[in-house]
């Protein structure tokens, strides 16, 4: 028996944009400047003070003008030459939004500068029919948003991309692209100029030329990079890509033979998205706690919209009643445009989830619902605006807790807050003062509890007092940080504060007494 082993071997098509800096200046046009008869364009910049040709429309190709010649040259030999001022940080946004667009082929999609973008296409090509439609919708695709392409699809980045800019471009199975490699010119490896030229005097002027020789002399003469780089090249060695965005762990798209453009439509498509979602999930034994949907309008427009829970979830429906709250929330409402012609929803991040079981009543394990609550709260407020309080490992009382976004921690228990004894009061106010507020204090002995205090021109007469809880300051911190003793106190009246003196007598000259807080 024998083994296919080129059906393992994962599939990149490179795509190449040759004139996207033109491309980019003409989507805009009109058609009669687009016309065949148009003065040829020519992108310029300054390089050593010399006003140079960056890049050129395929009329100045056509009129033997390339980059890196010099203006002055240029408009001698094209004297009708239209110059414009070369804006690479606008090809590299436009080249952006492309593999964003594009990222509806496959999330596994990286740049392929200059001008190109790599895909791989593994395990895709069953959404488009086979490899040939794939390819078919990825040109289509980039005519519709004005870009010409040349494509080539192989079984390593680098075999894909060499066949697209130094060969014929197509596609090739497995197996095919060594040889199809092997007849490119040795420009192909992109060597430093200085190698490329002594390989042309040895007269090895072919891949061929230099696959059939031993890979020693050849490490030797060029760099021990040089047999892996070659090995790239023909497909006998597989580099990954590294994706620009992290491939979730699930995702399932939908793609429509008409655009859609009702919510009513997205809903529904979203629900089903869920659904599948949710299967694959259980399967998985997993559950989700971040999902993205992503909208591909038809002119290019990517929108993505994330919905996050506190604990992992396979409830769909749950989940769809978050984006309708993410959704009706948006400061940016989504807009179809002139539709959308595929979905896709992610699940970006996923945790283990047992199977839960209920009450005989149907009750939902406890917290279930104010988990629930907060992912509600939180995709219709924003996480910023849903907080709880969270322990911190210090003994200041400033310092003991922070506030954390309620989503984050929703499912995990509260640790280390002090255990209360049924029936004692709190020994911390609920509501405390940021910073202490300074009071006027006189006591019956120098280190004892107040008689009376003095705060915001009110005099407080003290009928009970307990303390004091001396707190150290923390030295690892701030060394000039005073001790602290805290006395819970109560007036006349049933007022009860917390207050604090900051130094202890002989630490200090004269201790400070500061009001930390109110008990209810």
């Amino acid at each position: 028996m024998t083994l296919d082993l080129s059906a393992n071997r994962r599939r990149y098509l490179a795509l190449w944009f040759p004139w996207l800096p033109s491309d980019r200046l003409k989507r805009g046009a009109s058609a009669g400047d687009a016309s065949p008869d148009a003065a040829p364009v020519v992108l310029v910049e300054k390089i050593g003070g010399a006003l140079r040709l960056a890049a050129v429309d395929p009329a100045a190709a056509r009129a033997g003008l390339t980059s890196g010649l010099t203006l002055a040259d240029a408009r001698a030999r094209t004297p009708t030459l239209r110059t414009l001022v070369h804006r690479p940080e606008a090809d590299a946004a436009l080249l952006l939004q492309v593999m964003e667009d594009f990222g509806r082929f496959t999330p596994m999609i990286a740049e392929d500068l200059p001008h190109g973008l790599i895909l791989d296409v593994t395990g895709c090509a069953h959404l488009f029919g086979d490899e040939i439609g794939l390819v078919r919708a990825a040109h289509d695709r980039s005519g519709r948003i004005g870009l010409k392409v040349r494509s080539a699809l192989a079984s390593t980045p680098q075999a894909a991309r060499a066949l697209a800019r130094f060969g014929p471009g197509g596609l090739f199975a497995a197996g095919e692209d060594r040889q199809a490699v092997r007849g490119l010119p040795v420009a192909a490896l992109e060597l430093p100029e200085r190698d490329a030229q002594a390989l042309q005097r040895a007269g090895l002027k072919r891949i061929t030329d230099l696959d059939d020789r031993p890979r020693a002399p050849l490490a030797a003469r060029f760099g021990t990079d040089f047999p892996a780089r070659l090995a790239r090249i023909l497909g006998d060695e597989d580099v990954r890509i590294t994706p620009h965005r992290p491939p979730p762990p699930i995702t399932v798209d939908r793609l429509f033979f008409e655009p859609i453009l009702t919510d009513t439509d997205v809903e529904r498509v979203l629900s089903d998205l869920l659904v599948e979602a949710a299967d694959r999930l259980d399967l998985a034994g997993q559950g989700g706690r971040a999902f993205e949907a992503g909208f591909y309008r038809v002119d290019g427009q990517v929108r993505r919209i994330v919905a996050r829970t506190g604990r992992a979830t396979r409830d769909a429906d749950a989940v769809l009643r978050l984006f309708r709250e993410r959704i009706a929330a948006l400061s940016n409402p989504l807009d179809p445009g002139f539709g959308f012609d595929q979905m896709r929803l992610s699940v970006l991040e996923t945790q283990t989830l047992r199977p839960a079981q209920r009450g005989l009543d149907g009750e939902r394990p406890d917290g279930e619902d104010f988990s629930r609550l907060i992912d509600r709260l939180t995709a219709r407020l924003g996480p910023e605006a849903v907080l709880r309080f969270e322990p911190l490992g210090s003994h200041i009382p400033e310092r003991a807790s922070r506030l954390v976004p309620a989503a984050m921690s929703a499912g995990r228990p509260l640790q280390d807050w002090p255990e209360r004894i049924p029936g004692d009061p709190p020994l911390r106010p609920l509501q405390m003062f940021d910073p202490p507020q300074p009071v006027e204090t006189l006591a019956e002995v120098p280190d004892g509890s107040p008689l009376r205090f003095r705060w915001r021109r009110v005099l407080h007469e003290v009928a009970l007092a307990e303390g004091p809880e001396r707190i150290g300051g923390e030295w690892w911190r701030a060394p000039d940080q005073k001790t602290r003793d805290y006395y819970r106190v109560e007036d006349r009246e049933g007022r009860r504060f917390w207050l604090f003196r900051q130094g202890l007598y002989g630490e200090t000259d004269e201790p400070r007494w500061f009001v930390h807080g109110l008990f209810a």
